[in-house]
């Protein structure tokens, strides 16, 4: 990559700024155009007219072609998505991805309707321009630097960006360097001497009510509500001194919507740190709470580099920015092998990032998607965080400036560790294993003593996703990557021979071993794997012995699944047992070739712990790091991963002996777009507790599981359920409850609904009912459905109605943007309409009107799969399907209402919804069955009432 742009032209004169050329808005079923004549609606053939025909202002321009009907557009100097102008001109600053986002977040006024988000697109423009002007504008040497490379690449921004930067004046240079070489400029981390142990010292009721009213002081809150308070003070139980290993102090707190839990814990949390010299963690399951958490912090510490030294928010490695990964893309991109304008924008980016966190943090998730790129080119985080296992630690040149360890150090030595519930399983079963051979735990997460984990009812999923295993096309196939290399791909990989090469070259037997296990490694599945056992020609040629394996599965699948269940949503799955021949006879095949890679592995891991034993005294910190974090990769690959596998091949040969009473094992494929996408041999605990109360409740000091949604009023005791599904259950001392009501009127402030007159199984007249439903609540309105085809299938009649009353409409699994993205916009809109399944309903928080309504395609019944048909029958069979549901209906609508002043209907289109389900809503909650014509105007009436004097 050049280093160095030489110019040669005389002293710089600025270029006069171009005017701006018209915007576009395409509102769903709308379209609007702003020039310097004003705006004024158009057609949709005007609209595409405009989009395709010459220079045009757009906010994400893939999601507008789109809604034109066409192709997503390449880059283009006549295409300017004023998107992008906003990630350069206010880098890792948040702006939700439509008109109204851009405005709202540039401090203006909400554009409803076509015309007014047409006229903001241009009005954020200007603005966005003059601010580039202003000779106050930070850095702006750095800025014009980075705008010359992007105008080069033939960024449409680059004419008006560099103009409006070299409109106040500049320091000449005759070297001036592209600005995408941030990895130089970045600050590093300095590492500081352990804390230690953390003490004992206890956290009483009477202390945590005080630090609860300075935190609600700091937030400009002049009272503590008496529910919050007496919250706090409960919550000081789980830090509180143990008295004896293995009896932690455990609390299971539900707090209604409304109670303000999060200052609530954080009160005796922060107490516990500043006393005992310790870190606090706190785990949640969605990045949105973890952004919520960070948020409220700021009450505990005002300063803002205060704050940042003592909250961190954690998250795996794979969620933040590869320094490494972004220099080769860099590099390949200025020899043309790559979308060099999206390199230089998450350049941008990654200067100014609190953390590099890329899926969550403040990077723009919409930014990789807005033009038509290549998904090896993007500068996304698929391409950009380290997802593949290659981090070579200490051996990176940029590990001096790594955001993982920079962030990893930090936590070290914060008071509070924001994490989520996936990092902290994970780790813990890492580290249970390494404690199970005598071995230490890792330096961070040895700190894992007093834990929350907010969003409790979650914890059985979690640990569900973190104590399983999974032996897969793709999961073998990434092992061979890991262990070989990229093979033949454009793309930056690192196999052994590069990571471990020179650590071992001084012994024999350790580069032997290094020799044999990328000689064993050919054995795995390599790139294109279900072409190879799955074909559309129906010619099946597996390569190897583990893709014989493969193979054989899906055989079993196909005679043991009967074609209704054969779908995109669905795909296939079976019981193991009993096994067809060819299946038992490749197991054989494939056990061996997966035990000739783990005895190398073996040794390799082996070689380098007696390196750090034996030359500890020689060791410098960059080569123990280096050492520690290929030791990490190899644990989990040869002492976890390839013995889990070995041991489910195992059981196929075990055909006569009785199955393992704890775990449940089948067959399964996954299905995209008709074809099938990978196949896997799969083992789940029945109850994950069990790992999860050895890995992370034993070993802990103190624990609280909160929620909004723990207890269940259909149970003999309310907290059986959460016992049993927090890992709690089985603890020498029970763990203490607390159940805190929500301060909300929902008896004033909400309705909840059962319709009677819709057949939940026709789309047609599921799309009325909710056209209907939001029309009367004039947007804000949420649709939740069990199943993606049925969203696609009301979207696609939905969409076009709404547009024609002016409401947009935005739909998970339908529009180009990711989860997060999609909800931003549905709170900057507050006429909206969302439809979505699971994750939205998880990962919503929208107060005030922008969420009004919320309906329900139909009751959210677990699926009956083979996991959940084992767990219904430990767990109590038809009241297990109950709770789980009444959970969910209770999560949904916990959404609805956020506020004291929020009002709300909560809907359900499912005439056979049994009244027992709705028992886990708040008190004051009447359910009422009602025809779809008397919902319609119960709905106008209560949600557009005029406001009492």
């Amino acid at each position: 990559m050049p280093t160095a742009i030489v110019e040669t032209a005389p002293p710089r004169i600025a270029r006069p700024a171009e005017p701006l050329p018209p915007a576009l808005a395409v509102p769903p079923g709308a379209g609007a155009v702003c020039d310097d004549e004003g705006a004024r609606r158009i057609g949709r053939g005007a609209a595409e007219g405009i989009f395709t025909g010459g220079p045009v202002l757009v906010a994400h321009a893939g999601l507008t072609a789109r809604r034109l009907g066409l192709a997503p557009p390449p880059r283009s100097r006549d295409l300017l998505d004023v998107l992008e102008l906003c990630a350069f001109v206010r880098p890792a600053t948040f702006c939700a991805p439509s008109p109204s986002g851009l405005a709202l977040g540039l401090g203006l006024e909400e554009p409803r309707g076509a015309e007014a988000q047409a006229a903001a697109l241009r009005d954020a423009a200007a603005t966005l321009l003059a601010e580039l002007a202003d000779p106050a504008y930070p850095e702006r040497e750095a800025a014009f630097t980075l705008a010359e490379t992007l105008d080069r690449a033939g960024w449409a921004w680059g004419p008006r960006v560099t103009a409006a930067l070299a409109s106040s004046p500049l320091r000449e240079r005759r070297h001036r360097g592209s600005g995408l070489d941030v990895w130089s400029r970045l600050a590093e981390w300095e590492d500081e001497a352990p804390r230690g142990e953390a003490g004992s010292a206890p956290v009483d009721s009477e202390s945590a009510r005080i630090r609860l009213d300075k935190l609600l002081q700091a937030s400009g809150l002049d009272e503590t509500r008496p529910t919050q308070s007496d919250y706090a003070a409960e919550a000081a139980f789980a830090f509180s001194p143990r008295d004896e290993e293995g009896r932690p102090r455990v609390l299971l707190a539900e707090a209604g919507t409304g109670t303000g839990k999060t200052l609530g814990y954080l009160a005796p949390a922060s107490l516990w740190a500043e006393r005992n010299q310790g870190a606090a963690w706190i785990s949640t399951y969605t990045r949105a709470l973890q952004r919520q958490i960070d948020r409220e912090s700021h009450a505990l510490w005002p300063d803002e580099a205060e704050r940042r030294r003592k909250t961190v928010v954690r998250k795996g490695r794979e969620n933040y920015l590869c320094l490494l990964n972004l220099q080769d893309m860099a590099q390949s991109a200025h020899l043309g092998n790559g979308d060099l304008i999206g390199v230089a924008l998450a350049a941008r980016w990654a200067m100014h990032s609190r953390d590099g966190d890329m899926t969550g943090g403040d990077f723009p998730g919409w930014l990789p998607g807005l033009f038509a790129v290549g998904a090896g080119a993007q500068a996304s985080p698929a391409n950009l965080v380290d997802r593949r296992g290659e981090c070579v630690h200490a051996a990176c040149p940029h590990y001096r400036t790594c955001f993982v360890e920079k962030t990893i150090r930090a936590s070290r030595r914060a008071d509070l560790v924001v994490a989520n519930h996936a990092l902290v399983m994970t780790q813990a079963a890492f580290d249970g294993a390494r404690r199970a051979r005598g071995q230490a735990a890792d330096a961070e997460t040895a700190t894992l003593k007093r834990v929350v984990f907010d969003e409790g009812h979650h914890l059985f999923e979690a640990a569900d996703s973190a104590f399983s295993a999974a032996f897969s096309g793709q999961e073998t196939a990434e092992l061979r990557r890991w262990i070989r290399g990229p093979e033949g791909r454009g793309r930056r990989g690192r196999g052994l021979e590069q990571r471990l090469g020179e650590l071992v070259a001084d012994t024999d037997s350790a580069r032997q071993a290094l020799s044999d296990a990328i000689r064993a490694a050919a054995a795995l599945p390599g790139e294109g794997i279900s072409g190879r056992i799955a074909p559309p020609s129906g010619e099946v040629n597996p390569i190897g012995p583990i893709e014989a394996f493969f193979a054989a599965a899906l055989e079993q699948l196909r005679a043991r699944t009967s074609e209704s269940r054969q779908g995109p949503e669905f795909g296939m799955e079976c019981a193991l047992q009993p096994a067809i021949e060819p299946l038992v006879e490749t197991a054989r095949g494939a056990a061996t070739a997966l035990a000739a890679i783990e005895a190398p592995l073996l040794t390799l891991a082996r070689h380098l712990e007696d390196i750090l034993d034996d030359e500890a005294a020689e060791l410098d910190a960059s080569a123990r790091a280096r050492i520690e974090g290929s030791l990490r990769g190899l644990e989990r690959r040869a002492r976890m991963t390839l013995p889990a596998w070995r041991s489910m091949l195992q059981a196929l040969e075990e055909a006569g002996a009785e199955p393992d009473p704890d775990f449940v094992d089948w067959l399964s494929a996954e299905v995209a777009f008709g074809r099938i996408h990978d196949v896997a041999l799969r083992r789940h605990w029945i109850d994950p507790t069990v790992p999860l109360e050895a890995a992370v409740i034993m070993p802990a000091h103190g624990v609280l599981v909160t929620s909004a949604t723990l207890s269940d009023p259909m149970q003999d005791d309310p907290f059986d359920l959460a016992r049993l599904r927090t890992g709690s259950a089985r603890l020498i001392e029970p763990p203490r409850t607390l159940k805190v009501e929500s301060p909300f009127d929902y008896a004033a402030n909400s309705r909840v609904i059962v319709v009677t007159d819709v057949a939940k199984d026709d789309p047609r007249q599921t799309a009325a009912a909710m056209r209907e439903l939001f029309l009367a609540a004039g947007g804000g309105s949420l649709g939740l459905f069990t199943a993606i085809r049925r969203l696609k299938a009301v979207y696609e009649r939905l969409g076009p109605d709404l547009a024609r009353h002016g409401l947009p409409l935005y739909a998970q699994h339908v529009d180009p943007l990711e989860v997060g993205a999609l909800v931003d916009i549905f709170r900057a809109e507050e006429d909206s309409c969302l439809l979505g399944t699971d994750a939205v309903r998880d990962g919503v928080d929208v107060p005030g009107r922008s969420l009004r309504l919320l309906a329900f395609d139909r009751v959210p019944w677990p699926r009956p799969d083979l996991l959940h048909k084992a767990r219904r029958e430990r767990f109590g069979g038809a009241r297990y399907d109950d709770a789980l549901a009444r959970a969910r209906i209770a999560q949904a609508f916990g959404r609805l209402i956020r506020r004291a002043d929020d009002k709300g209907v909560f809907l359900m289109l499912d005439a056979a919804a049994p009244t027992r389900l709705f028992a886990s809503l708040p008190p004051g909650c009447e359910l009422q069955r009602l025809s779809l014509v008397e919902a319609i105007e119960q709905v106008q009436a209560f949600l557009q009432a005029p406001e009492p004097a």
